[in-house]
């Protein structure tokens, strides 16, 4: 793991402690900081933090406070309340 996954980590832990205080715009910038990173060092994201940040807005989702989840058709269906965007992934 090199220094810029570490950080980008770092910055995931950071956004889902703002998430949970309710700061959201903190943690809209943690995400955007670890995105721009992933994207300058050729590294992606981690899948936790790319199923549970909005791709539009950047920030980050808890389920019941700024994002509904829902499990349709063998798909499990994120809504953003911020922008209304929404995310389908096969279920895990």
């Amino acid at each position: 793991m090199n220094i810029a996954e570490e950080r980008i980590d770092r910055l995931h832990g950071l956004a889902r402690e703002a998430a949970a205080d309710g700061e959201f715009d903190r943690s809209r910038e943690y995400v955007r900081l670890a995105r721009r990173l992933a994207e300058r060092n050729r590294c992606g994201l981690p899948k936790g933090l790319q199923r549970s940040a909005c791709d539009a807005c950047d920030v980050y989702l808890r389920p019941g406070r700024n994002a509904r989840v829902r499990v349709h058709r063998g798909r499990v269906v994120v809504r953003c309340h911020d922008c209304g965007a929404t995310k389908r992934h096969p279920v895990d």
